[in-house]
């Protein structure tokens, strides 16, 4: 066995990420906050002052910076920007502009993400994506950040997971709660649609706002494995969930690559994880590997030389070494990767702090530890080694 490193790309992304609803806190104004609070809630506990990072954001890239990343992918809240329908506060754009140059000046480039899961409430109300004109007011929205994103900004995402979003839809309308065993539910076709026409329109409006910004969405990649006998089955269940939003993202500037295990699929569908196997705290089968796949399928489907970047990458665990061990492994299959000749230009693992992962603080994702209580931060020894690989701007590679 032997240990070749693999030299980062000229201009590569080493970073963490990081959602607004996970980390800010009384985020009143969202979606979210009401299913939260609701007296029919199915969620386990709500995100109530989360890390509390809206007041502490300079800590956290602080921390960041001083371990050796180089990038810092964080979202900015619709709710927070456009509080009530068409009206606009001056007073957050601002805040989430300090925090642009906040990481500018710790020698963070800053990815944003426009929309990571939540919206306004009244947009909710409106009905969601799929009301009349909701395209035209998330491209409203998007014109509107203009003043965060339009300098200093290199990579923007649209719309995080979209996949996910009309996933979640689906469940809503069917009246479902919870996931089955293996593989994901049935998207709604009339969401993943308008979604679709949403990171549309928005990519036209940042390129109005700024014509040198790289913009993309992410997607949820559930690095799908065919069971011998299975190949079209599998092609045939991945389409919906995962391929329709890949080939959406044709013509975008990046497209961002997000996974944390893998689905077995054999002729009947989805098939559960053994017993035996190890799980992380949610619940997912423990595989560094994951992530290989879904960036070499990624590419395979979007076709050419579209730029792929890991936008998340982690593991939920309360073993800190094992979290050395998962990004460990999931490098090699980065640098083999790139080895092969992918055009793989970051990557940004999911968490920078443990946080608010919808219904439960439970699972801990953070290289970054929190207190809940007290909110100091702590870096793991994961994030010091991780962020280490900075500095010397190679990728751990193994191969025997």
């Amino acid at each position: 066995m032997t240990h070749t490193p693999v030299p980062f790309p000229e201009g590569f992304l080493w970073g963490a990420s990081t959602a607004a609803h996970q980390i800010e806190g009384n985020n009143t104004n969202s979606d979210w906050w009401v299913k939260e609070h609701s007296a029919d809630t199915h969620i386990q506990e709500p995100s109530l002052d989360a890390c509390d990072s809206y007041h502490r954001w300079r800590e956290d890239m602080d921390t960041l910076a001083r371990l050796g990343f180089t990038d810092y992918r964080f979202s900015i809240e619709w709710a927070r920007i456009e509080p009530a329908e068409g009206q606009f506060s001056r007073a957050e754009l601002a805040h989430y502009r300090r925090m642009v140059e906040g990481a500018i000046e710790r020698g963070l480039r800053p990815m944003v993400t426009l929309h990571h899961f939540t919206v306004p409430q009244w947009f909710e109300a409106r009905g969601g994506w799929t009301a009349d004109g909701a395209t035209d007011l998330f491209a409203r929205y998007v014109a509107a950040c203009a003043p965060v994103i339009s300098e200093g900004v290199s990579h923007v995402c649209t719309i995080n997971e979209p996949n996910m979003i009309a996933v979640m839809a689906g469940q809503a309308k069917r009246g479902d709660i919870g996931f089955p065993p293996a593989g994901l539910p049935t998207p709604d076709d009339e969401t993943t649609q308008a979604v679709i026409a949403a990171h549309h329109a928005a990519v036209k409006e940042v390129r109005t706002i700024n014509a040198g910004i790289q913009v993309g969405w992410t997607i949820a990649n559930q690095a799908y494995q065919a069971l011998p006998g299975a190949e079209d089955v599998t092609g045939a269940y991945r389409h919906p969930r995962e391929d329709i939003f890949i080939e959406a993202a044709r013509g975008d500037d990046w497209i961002g690559v997000q996974s944390y295990t893998r689905t077995k699929i054999g002729p009947e569908g989805p098939i559960p994880a053994s017993d035996d196997v190890e799980r992380t705290l949610t619940q997912w089968e423990y595989y560094p590997s994951a992530v290989g796949y879904a960036l070499r399928h990624t590419a395979e489907v979007v076709g050419g030389d579209m730029p792929l970047i890991v936008t998340e990458n982690g593991i939920a665990t309360s073993d800190d070494s094992r979290r050395a061990d998962y990004y460990a492994g999931a490098l090699n299959e980065v640098a083999s990767a790139l080895e092969d000749g992918l055009n793989i230009q970051g990557y940004l693992a999911w968490s920078a702090l443990d946080n608010y992962e919808w219904g439960s603080f439970k699972p801990t994702f953070g290289l970054i530890a929190v207190d809940l209580e007290t909110f100091e931060r702590t870096a793991r020894p994961s994030a010091v080694w991780l962020g280490s690989l900075g500095r010397i701007r190679e990728l751990p590679r193994t191969a025997g």
